[in-house]
C-alpha cells in the first residue's frame, strides 16, 4: 500500500514541494513500482499522480481508462481531449515550485531518466524546477523489506553451490579427457537454479581465455570453447528465487584448470581483490561513522587501488550496480566511470562491487554483493574470494 504520509516527510527532508508520477504504456517502471501498479497493466493512455509535500494526493487519468489510479488515494482529474491534459498537469503543479520526476540532468543516469523530454519541458514551461526523483526512487522502490532480504540470503546460497557444481563439473571432465565446454557448463548452471526453485533473465557466464577479457562475453553455440587443463575461467552467475518480489544474489569468480595458479593470473587476482576490499572497506567506514556515502565514492575507493597498479585502462566499467528485483536494479551504482553516481547509498539497498581488470590473454573480475540493512549494518554476501581457484587441487577458494 502506497505510504503517502512516509512519502510526503522524505519529499519535506529532500526540500520538495510534490512528486509527480508519470507514466505511459509501461515505460515508467520505477513509477508504476512505487504506484504498486502492475507493469504489466493494460494502460494505454498517460497518467499522473502527484504526492505534494503537504496536503492529499491528486491524479490525473483519461476518460477511457478511469479507474486506473482508483486503488490509490486522492481526489481525481479526468482529461479526454488535450487541451484538457495540459490543464489537468497545471492543476497538479499549481502554486509548487520544485517538483521532483523520473529524470536526470543531461545523460547523467538513465536508471531514473524514464519520462519524455516533451513531458518535461511541458511541466518546466508552467514555471516549475523539474528535479530528480533519483534518491525518491531508491526510497521507496529499490529498498527491501525483509522477506526480499531473506529471498536475497537464500538465494546466495544457490549461487554460491552453483560454483562447487561448476568446479566440480570441469575438473570431473578435463580428468577422464572429456573437457566440458562453456555452453555444457552454462547449461549445468541453469539445470542447478531450475532444481533450485530460481529464475534467472539471463544465461551466466562462463568465460575461457581471452573471452574472460571481455566482461560480457556469451557463450554460444558459435563461439563454444572446450575447457582444458591450463585455461583460466571466469564465471558470473545471477538468479532469484522463483517467486513474487524477489530479488537477485549476483556473483563472479575465477578459477585455473590445474593444481598450481600460475603468477600471471594470481598477481592480477590480488590487484582486483585489492580493490574490491577497498571499496567495501569505504562502505563499512561510512556507516560506521554517520558520514553520507555517495556511490561515486565507493567506485573511486575500488579505482584507485587498480590505477595504483598501472592497470587503469584495463578497469573498463563501474564498480558496482543496485541489486532488486532486477539483477540491474534502480537505487544508486557504485559508479564514477560510465556516470557521476551522486544518489546516495542507503539503508535497505543492496548492490555488487565488483573490479576487474581485463588484457588480451584473459580478464579478473571478483564479485560481492553488499547489502546495508535498516539499522546501517552492512552484510557482504556471496563470500569473498581471496585467491584464484585452482580447480583440479580442490582447494577452496575462500580461505
Amino acid at each position: 500500500m502506497l505510504d503517502v504520509p512516509l512519502i510526503q516527510k522524505a519529499l519535506r527532508d529532500f526540500g520538495f514541494d510534490g512528486w509527480l508520477l508519470y507514466d505511459f504504456r509501461g515505460l515508467n517502471v520505477p513509477a508504476r513500482r512505487v504506484l504498486g501498479i502492475d507493469a504489466h497493466g493494460l494502460q494505454s493512455r498517460r497518467f499522473f499522480y502527484m504526492v505534494p509535500a503537504e496536503g492529499p494526493p491528486r491524479k490525473l487519468v483519461h476518460r477511457i481508462e478511469m479507474a486506473a489510479l482508483d486503488s490509490l488515494p486522492g481526489e481525481k482529474l479526468v482529461y479526454l481531449r488535450w487541451q484538457e491534459l495540459e490543464a489537468g498537469i497545471s492543476s497538479l503543479v499549481s502554486g509548487m515550485g520544485r517538483v521532483a520526476m523520473e529524470y536526470a540532468p543531461n545523460v547523467s543516469n538513465p536508471y531514473v531518466s524514464r519520462v519524455d523530454g516533451g513531458t518535461i519541458e511541458m511541466v518546466r514551461s508552467l514555471g516549475i524546477e523539474v528535479v530528480s526523483s533519483g534518491d525518491l526512487v531508491q526510497l521507496f522502490e529499490s529498498t527491501w523489506d525483509d522477506l526480499q532480504w531473506q529471498s536475497h540470503l537464500e538465494a546466495a546460497i544457490h549461487t554460491q553451490s552453483a560454483y562447487d557444481l561448476a568446479w566440480g563439473l570441469i575438473a570431473d571432465r578435463v580428468r577422464s579427457g572429456r573437457p566440458a565446454t562453456e555452453v555444457e557448463v552454462q547449461q549445468a548452471i541453469l539445470d542447478h537454479f531450475h532444481t533450485h526453485g530460481m529464475t534467472t533473465y539471463s544465461p551466466p557466464i562462463v568465460a575461457v581465455g581471452p573471452h574472460s577479457g571481455d566482461p560480457h562475453f556469451e557463450p554460444s553455440p558459435a563461439t563454444d570453447t572446450p575447457i582444458a587443463a591450463g585455461d583460466f575461467v571466469l564465471i558470473d552467475l545471477w538468479a532469484k528465487m522463483d517467486r513474487d518480489r524477489a530479488v537477485y544474489s549476483d556473483l563472479t569468480r575465477v578459477g585455473f584448470v590445474g593444481q598450481i595458479v600460475p603468477d600471471e593470473y594470481e598477481s592480477i587476482f590480488q590487484i582486483v581483490r585489492r580493490a574490491r576490499d577497498a571499496a567495501i572497506a569505504t562502505v563499512r567506514g561510512a556507516f560506521a561513522e554517520g558520514r553520507p556515502l555517495h556511490g561515486w565514492q565507493v567506485d573511486d575507493a575500488a579505482r584507485a587501488v587498480i590505477d595504483g597498479a598501472g592497470h587503469g585502462a584495463h578497469f573498463i566499467h563501474r564498480t558496482g550496480h543496485n541489486i532488486g528485483q532486477e539483477v540491474h536494479g534502480n537505487g544508486a551504482h557504485m559508479d564514477n566511470l560510465e556516470t557521476h553516481e551522486e544518489r546516495l547509498v542507503l539503508p535497505r539497498t543492496c548492490f555488487s562491487i565488483e573490479p576487474g581488470i581485463y588484457l588480451d590473454a584473459f580478464g579478473v573480475r571478483s564479485e560481492i554483493n553488499v547489502y546495508i540493512d535498516a539499522e546501517r549494518q552492512v552484510h557482504v554476501t556471496g563470500g569473498l574470494q581471496r585467491r584464484v581457484r585452482p580447480v583440479l587441487a580442490g582447494i577452496p577458494d575462500d580461505l
